[in-house]
């Protein structure tokens, strides 16, 4: 393996649409690797596709990146990089290792630049897959570029990569028919070949690949973002998807997981979305926030804050519900009423008059719902005197 104190990762994103959940976890890898290292992470955004790229996605990838907290060292433009692309097209059309060309036998006035293939075996190394072996006389001569100063993708990502120095490409698994192109590139102008890992995909369910057209919306970091995911539980989910730190231990900030990333720990297979896993670490990361900010998030699982300083309509059956009889429910709510804005003397009397039986029946009377955050968390939100006049209502309503 390539000398791992001078790392330098490059992330290369097409903004050809909004922030996918994969390019975020093949991002995160990136990161944990480079940060683990003591190396060089590096955004490069691949906008060689002048139709379909945009600033506003490129944008979105950014924010979206920086939000995660996923922070680059530098920040390139392929668009902005032609001269030097220009530069290598003409030295490897004066090397024989490039000629201009027929686009196709349907065009034949349109000229291209096509890369003279070896037709060769290509191995290399994968960390992740192993040996890897392709013929790539399949390939036959695969156009670089569409004119001698417009490149395409797998030109543009060998000169830079090259040129940035980069010693490790991790990337998804569907790129890995990418290799062998670009290691025949990489020959052809004497680049060193840098170490590959390509990362298992990420798929639903049913094993099918998370598509933008299949999945809609459960493909963007914006979706979680707007749910209100909080973004190290993304970050911690995505770590999971893939790789495994060989402890029990589930639950890590992203400092911690770069401590704990280890390359050889990913695994080959696919990685399953799980939605329900990903709530279970939304949770756990809710509970490493500041008491205020808990309470702040769990006042959005109850509604709007519209609907919380509406006082509820309540259902006799279920104040009680928890406790033998709605008699005994009165009396606690009475006991309760003096205690409230006191968390610790309510508690104490909680405790002592079983928890179930003084603590449900204010939570129902404060929020009117089966399914609330804690009596403590209401109170703090519809503050003291709010919380009285309920809990007040319900008592009359248990005459």
């Amino acid at each position: 393996m390539k000398d791992l104190q001078n790392v330098i990762v490059r992330m290369a994103p097409s903004p050809t649409g909004n922030l996918h959940i994969g390019t975020a976890r093949t991002a995160l890898f990136n990161y944990l690797f480079a940060r683990r290292h003591g190396g060089k992470y590096i955004l490069r955004f691949e906008d060689t596709d002048k139709t379909r790229s945009t600033k506003e996605f490129e944008k979105n990838i950014l924010d979206g990146l920086m939000w995660l907290g996923i922070e680059n060292d530098e920040v390139y433009l392929s668009s902005e990089r032609t001269d030097i692309y220009v530069s290598y097209v003409k030295k490897m059309l004066d090397n024989g290792t490039a000629y201009v060309a027929e686009a196709s036998e349907l065009n034949p006035d349109k000229k291209v630049i096509r890369f003279k293939n070896p037709n060769k075996k290509v191995v290399f190394e994968d960390l992740i897959r192993g040996t890897v072996e392709f013929d790539t006389t399949e390939l036959e001569d695969f156009i670089i570029a569409r004119s001698v100063d417009d490149p395409l993708y797998h030109l543009a990502v060998v000169v830079d990569d090259h040129e940035m120095k980069i010693t490790h490409v991790i990337r998804g698994e569907d790129h890995i028919s990418n290799t062998p192109r670009q290691i025949l590139i990489q020959e052809a102008i004497g680049a060193e070949r840098p170490i590959y890992a390509h990362l298992p995909l990420i798929v639903d369910a049913d094993h099918k690949k998370l598509s933008k057209r299949k999945h809609g919306a459960m493909v963007w970091v914006d979706t979680y973002k707007d749910e209100g995911y909080l973004p190290g539980a993304l970050l911690n989910f995505f770590a999971f998807m893939g790789w495994n730190p060989g402890t029990e231990k589930e639950i890590f900030t992203l400092p911690e997981l770069v401590e704990a990333f280890d390359i050889d720990r990913v695994q080959k297979g696919a990685a399953v979305f799980n939605i329900e896993k990903l709530k279970w670490f939304n949770k756990e990361h809710i509970k490493l926030l500041p008491e205020d900010e808990q309470a702040a998030i769990r006042a959005k699982e109850i509604g709007e804050e519209e609907y919380i300083k509406t006082a509820p309509e309540l259902d006799l059956e279920k104040i009680a519900w928890k406790t033998s009889t709605k008699v005994e429910a009165r009396t606690n709510l009475e006991k309760s009423l003096p205690l409230i804005g006191d968390k610790d003397a309510l508690m104490k009397f909680a405790e002592e008059a079983g928890k179930g039986n003084v603590l449900w029946p204010i939570r129902y009377a404060l929020s009117g719902k089966d399914k609330s955050p804690d009596p403590f968390t209401l109170i703090e939100i519809l503050g003291v005197d709010e919380s009285k006049k309920r809990i007040e209502k319900a008592i009359d309503q248990l005459l």
